[in-house]
């Protein structure tokens, strides 16, 4: 009897230092009295409550699982809470230690690059609202943009049966070389007729991700054997087998299309073949060498989309049909060039070979994507990707991109024939009143033939347009079923039909001087008469 009396006075005791400490009983829970067998278990239920021995008790499993959601999302919750106070002192002790930082001289230094780089990005705050602080707003974006990378980069662990890229095969140096002025050595080859039999001369400047392979591609040799056409190719600075040429402009483009020709013996004047963006480089001939330039064909002519004569609907057209990688990287070959070699290892200078439309950023039509399946395309692009990047040097290609969006130095309005004063001045414009001043021509006098597909999406027919209104004169010949490719590569019949256009009916070689004679003094017979009705116009 006395020991249980001690055993609950142990009890007793026990509990009120419990109470004393803070500890509450669960709801429905209640001390021990005397006439409960005194024991440990008693104890227990009274500080804890029943359950807490939870697995050895009735629904003890359950009550434990609760128990255990509970604390872990009590440890969530708690670990949340000490990293924002974790942040905030961190936060506050990197405040404290940069006070004073500015005035030293790293902190002027860094100071001054930081107001620098602020400055050429502060036209993105124009994409933000009005009411956005940009110092709050751009460090949300940036972190939803990693996280977005982040995310992208993640491997799903789903393997898709797509077959590996293969790699690109870069053949032995096939090309035939001159030396220019500079020193430098252009790659090119011929096709057709030799010099001294040819009717007609024609160069051809290749476009983006391509070489002096491509050409006309497809063209037959026969074929411009019957229109006695002499075809020349070359790649440009950097490309393929050519020498790099610092600096390069569309002013220094023509001159090596100039110096090109008189090393081939080209000393009459020669036709210029430009397709797609290498449009650009036949634009830049017509206006720095006309006087040497017979006519240019021009096959889904690029203009400069940041033409400052392009106006709000004609650019909102020229842009509509870009994919958002395309526009992304006309962005940063405008503001952001040396950004550019980053993409550009990672998908054609990555040593393996890749679609087309995601190496360009291309959206094609129907019939363009059936001939991009075809193996003969295959093997002629990849022929031609693979010659084009022979040197593995980005830097070429950031400058091919960055003279695309930049200014040419000319308008293609420049090349517009006008009259003009042979001389400027009050004197000749008081003179112009009482006699007829002597007049000549400027601008481009020779024939201008632009192809474009009406499906075509990577240059869409807005940017014919456009050069159709700036160069009036220009006879555009549009093809309604065609797309970007269908209509310019691999097709025997349309190929026939260019040449028809450009030179007329099939005439052959060549064959004695007394031909080669009639046929320069009957060129220079329509150079007169053109120049005639012009003046008679």
């Amino acid at each position: 009897m006395s020991s249980a009396r001690n055993g609950l006075a142990w009890q007793e005791d026990l509990t009120s230092m419990v109470d004393d400490a803070g500890i509450r009983y669960r709801a429905g829970a209640t001390p021990a009295t005397a006439e409960e067998e005194p024991g440990m278990g008693s104890l227990g239920e009274s500080v804890f409550g029943r359950g807490f021995y939870g697995p050895y008790e009735e629904g003890g499993r359950t009550r434990a699982e609760e128990n255990f959601k509970e604390k872990m999302m009590g440890f969530v919750m708690a670990t949340g809470e000490m990293l924002r106070e974790l942040g905030r002192g961190c936060w506050d002790i990197a405040q404290q230690s940069l006070e004073g930082v500015e005035e030293t001289y790293v902190g002027r230094q860094v100071r001054g690059h930081w107001d620098a780089v602020s400055g050429r990005l502060e036209f993105l705050n124009e994409y933000l609202p009005e009411d956005r602080d940009p110092a709050q707003a751009w460090p949300i974006v940036i972190a939803v943009f990693l996280v977005a990378l982040l995310v992208l980069n993640v491997n799903s662990g789903i393997e898709n049966p797509v077959e590996p890229p293969k790699k690109l095969y870069v053949g032995p140096p096939s090309a035939s070389h001159i030396q220019l002025l500079d020193g430098r050595h252009i790659a090119y080859q011929e096709k057709g007729v030799p010099a001294e039999r040819a009717r007609f001369s024609m160069i051809a400047p290749h476009s983006f991700l391509s070489s002096r392979l491509a050409g006309i591609p497809g063209i037959k040799e026969s074929l411009l054997v019957e229109f006695g056409v002499r075809f020349v190719t070359y790649d440009l600075p950097g490309f393929g087998e050519s020498d790099p040429h610092p600096g390069r402009n569309l002013n220094s483009s023509a001159m090596d299309m100039l110096h090109l020709a008189n090393a081939l013996g080209v000393m009459d004047k020669f036709w210029v073949l430009g397709y797609s963006s290498g449009a650009m480089h036949a634009w830049a001939a017509a206006h720095y060498i006309p006087d040497r330039i017979a006519g240019i064909a021009l096959f889904a002519p690029m203009v400069n989309p940041y033409d400052p004569n392009l106006n709000k609907e004609e650019s909102r057209k020229l842009r509509g049909k870009w994919t958002m990688k395309r526009k992304i990287m006309y962005f940063l070959a405008r503001r952001f060039p040396s950004l550019l070699p980053y993409f550009y290892h990672r998908s054609f200078l990555s040593g393996k070979h890749g679609q087309p439309e995601k190496w360009l950023s291309l959206t094609l039509g129907n019939k363009d994507k059936s001939l991009l399946e075809e193996s003969s395309f295959r093997e002629f692009w990849e022929r031609d990707v693979a010659e084009s990047v022979r040197q593995g040097d980005a830097k070429p290609f950031k400058e091919e991109a960055v003279l695309q969006v930049s200014n040419w130095g000319f308008s293609l309005a420049d090349l517009q024939v006008q009259k003009c004063h042979q001389c400027d001045g009050l004197l000749s414009w008081l003179k112009s009143f009482y006699t007829e001043v002597e007049r000549e021509w400027a601008g481009f006098l020779g024939p201008i033939h632009l192809w474009q597909g009406m499906n075509d999406y990577v240059v869409p027919p807005s940017s014919t347009e456009f050069a159709r209104r700036l160069v009036p004169r220009a006879v555009v010949h549009m093809m309604p079923e065609e797309g970007h490719f269908s209509y310019f590569w691999l097709c025997d019949d349309c190929h026939r039909q260019i040449l028809s256009i450009l030179f007329g009916d099939p005439q052959g070689p060549l064959a004695n001087e007394l031909e080669i004679d009639e046929s320069v003094s009957q060129e220079c017979m329509e150079e007169t008469t053109w120049n005639n009705s012009t003046e008679q116009e």
